[in-house]
């Protein structure tokens, strides 16, 4: 696997903190709130889905879901936060008649710079 670098800028902006990536994404298109989001976007449950994602090598998302013992929306939600960042990728796969997606690792670092 390639190793690829995720950047998230955090910075201090009259008295409070803007997040945006350093990619060529503007900021508006993470729509964070401060911290708060940040702490979401890095929860127990996300952490459990990229172990899981890179250890266990799920075949689809419901077979996350599975592995998880989660509902799929939830994880369908958490997994799509994961892939708006850069952290996960989904294949699109054919099997018979169906076209299912399964998700993998897109990122093996993550740094985080806090500027105030």
């Amino acid at each position: 696997m390639k190793t690829k670098v995720r950047e998230i800028l955090i910075k201090e902006s009259k008295g409070t903190f803007s997040i945006f990536s350093k990619q060529k994404i503007s900021k508006e298109d993470y729509n964070f709130e401060g911290i708060s989001a940040l702490r979401k976007l890095f929860s127990n449950e996300k952490a459990r889905i990229l172990d899981v994602v890179k250890y266990k090598d799920p075949k689809s998302m419901y077979d996350l879901a599975k592995i998880l013992e989660r509902p799929f929306k939830a994880v369908f939600d958490d997994i799509k936060l994961l892939q708006r960042f850069g952290f996960v990728d989904l294949l699109k796969e054919k099997t018979k008649k169906r076209i299912r997606f399964r998700p993998v690792i897109s990122a093996d670092h993550l740094i985080i710079d806090i500027k105030i």
